[in-house]
């Protein structure tokens, strides 16, 4: 039983590891001079992987790059968060990019793949621009 606890504990701190240095890693989402920020998003089979950090997004224009890194058919689709109101939604071919362009307010917005399903990922921490 100790063991497991051991195993446990182990596999815990491993996994905060991974993550403080994932984090570590990300760049900070950049904003072109017509004041639009870039955030790059790749999809793979059932799960979304930012280059850069969504954390403390401020409202505002911005524009999603999505690449389809699964080796089949993929989506996208972003709302916002307070009405559930689909601000875009398209296919991806396997190695294609799309770009959406959406205006996120304070309220924040989420996105997912409704092809090949995966969780909705919540970006409600806005702050205002």
């Amino acid at each position: 039983m100790k063991l497991i606890n051991i195993l446990k504990r182990a596999t815990a701190v491993v996994a905060i590891a991974f993550a403080a240095i994932s984090a570590a890693h990300a760049d900070t989402p950049t904003t072109r001079d017509d004041g639009v920020t870039v955030i790059h998003l790749d999809e793979y089979n059932g799960y979304f992987s930012a280059h850069e950090t969504v954390a403390g997004l401020k409202a505002g224009e911005y524009e999603f790059v999505i690449t389809n890194k699964a080796e089949k058919l993929v989506g996208f689709q972003i709302q916002r968060l307070s009405d559930k109101e689909t601000l875009d939604m398209f296919p991806l071919e396997p190695g294609e990019t799309r770009i959406s362009r959406v205006t996120i307010g304070e309220d924040g917005v989420r996105f997912r793949c409704p092809i090949n399903p995966t969780p909705w990922y919540d970006l409600d921490v806005i702050k205002k621009g």
